[in-house]
């Protein structure tokens, strides 16, 4: 091929040859990156073991394919969103176009395989990656203004909490441009110089081409060399610079989203490999340095890409409780950094409480799933919350009003502390007795369907109404069941992740005994802390698990149970989405299907809604838990049902039920606003 302009490789620097120079390159820049990695990843070798993450390959190709490469949550804050994907898809069309700008500085004429400019594929890929560095320049562009001149709320870092990311991000987005800039204007004096090339219209190399037609020989060849390498220093600095901060994602997302949880709702193991029987074994509990963390978890630090969309969505952080699970991560990070730095020694760990976490940042999580629900990068913060808190209470930190709960659940089997015989008392109401007669198997009742009723629905006198109305819904389409009474314990969802590991470990036990004995072949439960943790948290109970509202819709549409028309046309109903029945089980419309069941029932959806339903903070224990905050949860909640212009708002929890009652009176709503559980409203419309 004949060069109009020299190409780097036959250029003389002194007495040393491009192409030794461009090799040289390589050489150093791969080497210095490789070493970084290497620094990086030692934190990650000293950290627990995490097996789990190499099981269900099909689903972790998926998440790779939608998740990472499909980028499906990004439009979900949708102008940094597209930004995002512009600049993400951009840099993938360039990355081959980069791969080969690196080699052809020691051989001029290389092209990939089938990417040559004299081939069909070669043709097409240059036309896409021209277009594909204007569009991430300009993405850039609008990215580095905003980060740096409009400044959104959500990137903000408070003074105690670390130093503002501004600074860096803008600068990344300016090497970015850079190597757009430089990779556009190789190609475009090459054109100008009299290159046989086409170069799309209104691209940067196209516009280049035009500034530079008819320019000096001489200065065409300069721009061609210098472009050249300053778009290798560019390059080899920016893979360098990368795992320095946050743009470390850069690298680690595509890893990090092969190893995210690819089942939800359930709490890891306090140790993988152990068994319940090999927990006394151990001589610690939980995380309490940062090495106690998993690989995969510690690989959560190195990829937050520090966006704040977790934070933003927190229902504690809304409330200004003294957590953001952005910090959580942040902090973790840059202990990894100070601990494990790329020269000098490694540096020994200090207790992650009262160094970079405080207790009451832990204890105020409501396990809401908000934030993991949020990241687009598949970083977990449940687990490592629940580990922290599992190291917590192997210290004995536990807040004082969560003790006398935790003793009531471990002597009594419910947080009350109230006597098991007393569990099944609301079944044997006289009243209620006569009109729907309840199984109960302490009495020798057996039945194919088992109702876990579960400790709140059991004891609490409000409550206590869901469980008779679930049994007469089940009663009214003839579903045989029965109740384990003094036999059941609480579920324990609570309790596990509260951190209280070997608690959990015997409710879970006594439960799954009482359930196998009881014969059932399903299990039904109205309260979804209940579904969630027989659900996923009970992977020894081989028995299906159905949420009341699923049974509700089943028999709606077979035609068995008959729903009459609402009684009050001039009510407005919104649906308050549980969080263990929406984020952590996906049930977000069976409840409102059942409710729409209702013929003229008039349903109104709240700004957050579904997967972004805000929590009403009785997740993790949190219900007997007395935190530091500027508002409750559950106040803004039911603002937001009244804001959506609705006077009913429907629960599907019974801890939902608690808090909105209470937030109604609290925020001054009583004569506008009432709350009725999702089993009251089906069976005040039950024909019967």
């Amino acid at each position: 091929m004949e060069h109009l302009i020299s190409p780097a490789h036959s250029m003389i620097l002194g007495f040393i040859p491009g192409w030794l120079i461009s090799f040289l390159y390589v050489v150093v820049g791969v080497g210095l990156f490789a070493y970084i990695i290497a620094k990086r990843l030692a934190p990650l070798v000293k950290a627990a073991p995490d097996n789990s993450r190499f099981a269900n390959i099909p689903a972790r190709l998926k998440n790779i394919a939608v998740v990472w490469l499909g980028q499906i949550k990004q439009p979900r804050y949708m102008f940094a969103g597209v930004l995002h994907m512009m600049i993400f898809f951009g840099f993938l069309t360039l990355a081959l176009r980069t791969c080969s700008l690196v080699v052809i500085g020691m051989f001029p004429d290389f092209a990939l395989p089938g990417l040559a400019a004299d081939q069909p594929v070669g043709a097409v890929y240059n036309v896409l990656k021209d277009y594909a560095a204007t569009i991430v320049f300009f993405a850039c562009l609008v990215a580095a203004i905003r980060r740096g001149v409009f400044k959104p709320a959500r990137y903000a870092v408070p003074k105690e909490l670390g130093h503002d990311h501004t600074a860096e991000a803008v600068f990344v987005c300016c090497i970015i441009m850079g190597l757009m800039v430089t990779e556009s204007l190789f190609e475009a004096v090459l054109v100008a110089a009299g290159h046989d090339a086409f170069l799309p219209p209104l691209t940067l190399a196209w516009a280049f081409a035009h500034l530079f037609a008819g320019a000096p020989h001489g200065l065409l060849q300069v721009l061609h060399i210098v472009s050249y390498y300053c778009h290798d220093t560019l390059f080899f600095f920016f893979l360098c610079f990368l795992p320095m901060g946050k743009h470390f994602h850069v690298i680690t997302s595509l890893f990090n989203v092969a190893f995210m949880r690819v089942q939800r709702g359930n709490i890891k193991p306090m140790v993988y490999g152990i068994t319940a029987e090999g927990l006394d074994d151990l001589k610690s509990f939980g995380v309490k340095k940062i090495e106690d963390f998993t690989w995969k978890h510690m690989l959560d630090f190195y990829t937050c890409a520090d966006c704040g969309r977790c934070s933003d969505q927190c229902p504690a952080n809304l409330v200004g409780r003294p957590l953001s699970p952005r910090f959580i991560t942040i902090k973790a990070r840059d202990l990894m950094f100070k601990n494990y730095p790329l020269r000098g020694e490694m540096k020994k760990s200090e207790p992650l409480i009262g160094s970079i976490f405080t207790a009451e940042e832990i204890w105020s999580c409501t396990t809401c799933g908000a934030c993991e629900q949020e990241c687009p990068l598949g970083i977990e913060y449940i687990d490592k919350i629940v580990d922290l808190r599992r190291g917590l209470v192997d210290e004995g930190e536990v807040p004082q009003t969560l003790q006398k709960p935790l003793k009531a659940l471990g002597k009594r089997g419910n947080p009350w502390g109230k006597v098991e015989k007393k569990r099944a008392d609301w079944a044997k109401d006289k009243e209620f007795a006569a009109e729907c007669n309840v199984k109960i198997v302490e009495n020798g009742d057996t039945s194919d369907t088992l109702y876990f009723v579960d400790s709140i629905t059991s004891y609490d006198d409000r409550m206590i109404n869901i469980a008779r109305c679930t049994s007469k819904i089940l009663d009214t389409v003839q579903e045989d069941f029965c109740i384990l009474g003094k036999q059941e314990k609480d579920s324990g969802n609570e309790v596990v992740r509260f951190g209280e590991e070997m608690l959990f470990q015997q409710l879970k036990s006594e439960n799954i005994d009482a359930i196998n004995e009881s014969g059932a072949k399903k299990v039904v439960t109205s309260d979804p802390h209940a579904y969630n943790a027989l659900k996923n948290d009970y992977p020894e109970l081989e028995l299906p698990v159905e949420h009341i509202s699923e049974v509700i819709v089943k028999k709606v549409k077979d035609g068995t149970l008959k729903l009459k028309s609402v009684e009050d046309p001039t009510k407005v109903y919104t649906y308050h989405d549980p969080c263990y029945l929406g984020r952590h089980n996906g049930l977000y419309e069976a409840p409102r299907n059942a409710m729409t069941a209702i013929p003229g029932l008039k349903l109104v959806e709240m700004e957050k809604n579904r997967d972004r339903a805000l929590c009403c903070s009785g997740g993790g224990l949190n219900l007997f838990y007395e935190p530091e905050e500027n508002e409750r949860m559950a106040v803004l909640r039911v603002q937001m049902a009244h804001d959506a212009g609705a006077n009913v708002i429907v629960c599907a929890c019974p801890f939902c039920m608690v808090n909105m009652e209470d937030a109604i009176k609290v925020a001054g709503l009583d004569d506008q606003l009432e709350a009725i559980e999702l089993t009251e409203l089906i069976e005040q419309h039950m024909e019967k």
